[in-house]
């Protein structure tokens, strides 16, 4: 169909000056959080520990080989370079939504070369031809063009929702690199406790080996029965049996921190096998809000981003009810080897094309698409919102775990003192007759029972310092929304650490 000249200016016009598209601009969705944690007066109120700051927190726990994994951790972990190539997969969409907005060309040439065989039955009729040339040659070239008008907005809806799940990514590489790096420091203080525990019970069964020495000796003197000989016996074989228990959850942990790191397990299990304490959960210098908590967390950004998209498709399938405008042109040129140039032949060919589609009686279709879109703007919806409900109790636990397991080592320690001096005073006893065995034995059982639970403690205080810092999104510092969305995975991961070469290398 050729292009009236008056309605090529006007097409054109529209497409420029047309701000708006079909379907639902995005509003980001209302959520009602309350203006401080509920556990956040008690977290504020902890005293005498180093506060540390939510961009590099793993630093504040004053270790450092535990600082050491979790960088090697956001470098070398696999989980990190399936996010990268997530993104990467995310950024070649967006580039294919981008560049559907724009006109495409294509060249297209051909060179044929003949023979007309004269037995043929086309050969035995131009044999008779004058001037007939059994061989030839042929040549044809043609540059072609086409771009789709978007009128209404169908194209520029899907480069929204591209960008969003582009964005999405990036937020979900950093998601992954926060949640590696508190596993890292997870697994690592689970095994600086099972240490504990093991040195612990160890401690205690060579106690009682000493004491079933010398109850062994009394019992050859004469002086001791044998009864006190199995008592101690049976003692003993007990606290020895909790030690393999409590080594096959170590190598267990040693086990998935290698793997954490990218690396076969038994890779750092030499260097992590010096037993060191217990890392000291460090304070909170800043708690934030809930609402700086959404900003924050990139999880929470991404399952925007999401929300962003699905209500993006909806003015996707909206613009379908409209009609689809496009250009065409083709300039091309033909020639035999007999005729001349090819670019000078009079063999050339010249064409414009406005083109027209429109799904005009489909609309039962399009009608089901914009409702599958607006039910996955729904279920993205609900998905945005139960993530912030998450969110905000993973910050509360972890803040109530921090603030009451603090107190538990504070009261076992009392505790554990009081029958370490209790156990001493009942072995003095014994040896003196005032006490039987069995006084000594429970003195040692429940210090035993009280250092171990006291071990646990304070691995768990620990544990719940990560899960704060991870459950407010620390790790960097996130922008406002309302600025350079599209950025955010360069300052995330410039924060968190710059060195990741093979993210950025993606970027």
């Amino acid at each position: 169909m050729p292009t009236c000249p008056r309605t090529l200016p006007f097409l054109l016009t529209i497409s420029v000056l047309a701000g708006c598209a079909v379907g639902p601009d995005y509003n980001p969705p209302e959520t009602v959080l309350s203006a401080r944690f509920l556990g956040q007066e008690g977290v504020e109120e902890r005293e005498g520990q180093d506060k540390a700051n939510l961009q590099a927190w793993w630093t504040a726990f004053d270790d450092p080989m535990l600082a050491r994994f979790v960088v090697l951790a956001v470098e070398q972990n696999l989980d990190i370079v399936q996010a990268a190539t997530r993104l990467a997969q995310s950024r070649a969409s967006l580039r294919q939504a981008d560049a559907a907005l724009l006109p495409s060309a294509n060249v297209n040439a051909q060179a044929a070369k003949v023979y007309q065989s004269v037995e043929t039955p086309l050969g035995q009729v131009l044999s008779v031809t004058p001037g007939f040339d059994r061989s030839g040659s042929a040549f044809e070239a043609n540059l072609g063009a086409s771009w789709e008008i978007d009128v209404f907005g169908g194209l520029r809806r899907g480069r929204e929702a591209a960008r969003a799940e582009y964005v999405a990514s990036e937020a979900g590489v950093v998601a992954t690199r926060l949640a590696v790096a508190a596993q890292t420091a997870d697994v690592y203080v689970m095994i600086r406790g099972l240490q504990a525990r093991i040195t612990i019970a160890e401690q205690q069964a060579e106690t009682r080996r000493e004491l079933l020495d010398t109850i062994k000796f009394q019992y050859e003197k004469g002086v001791a029965a044998e009864l006190q000989v199995n008592q101690a016996e049976g003692a003993l074989a007990q606290v020895e049996a909790q030690i393999p228990a409590l080594e096959a959850g170590l190598e267990s942990a040693m086990n998935a921190l290698d793997v954490l790191l990218g690396a076969q397990p038994g890779t750092y299990r030499t260097e992590v096998s010096q037993v060191a304490p217990i890392p000291a959960a460090p304070g909170l210098a800043q708690t934030g809000t809930p609402a700086e908590m959404i900003r924050r967390r990139p999880d929470l950004i991404l399952a925007e981003q999401r929300l962003v998209a699905a209500n993006a498709r909806i003015g996707m399938a909206i613009s379908e009810y409209y009609p689809k405008f496009s250009l065409g042109a083709l300039l091309g040129s033909a020639t035999t080897l007999s005729s001349g140039n090819l670019f000078s032949s009079d063999a050339s060919q010249a064409q414009g094309v406005l083109g027209l589609r429109w799904r005009l009686f489909d609309f039962d279709r399009v009608e089901a698409q914009i409702a599958a879109a607006r039910g996955q703007e729904a279920e993205a919806l609900a998905a945005y919102r139960i993530a912030v409900l998450r969110a905000t109790d993973e910050v509360e636990n972890a803040f109530s775990a921090l603030v009451k397991r603090e107190a538990q080592v504070d009261i076992l320690a009392r505790g554990e003192s009081s029958l370490a001096r209790a156990r001493e005073n009942s072995l003095a006893a014994y040896e003196s007759g005032v006490v039987s065995l069995i006084e000594v034995l429970n003195a040692d059982a429940n210090l035993l029972q009280i250092s171990d639970t006291k071990a646990q403690a304070q691995t768990e205080t620990a544990r719940a310092a990560i899960a704060s810092f991870r459950a407010l999104g620390g790790g960097w510092d996130a922008p406002h929304p309302s600025t350079a969305r599209t950025n955010l995975v360069n300052d995330l991961i410039r924060s968190m650490h710059s060195e990741y070469s093979k993210t950025e290398s993606l970027d």
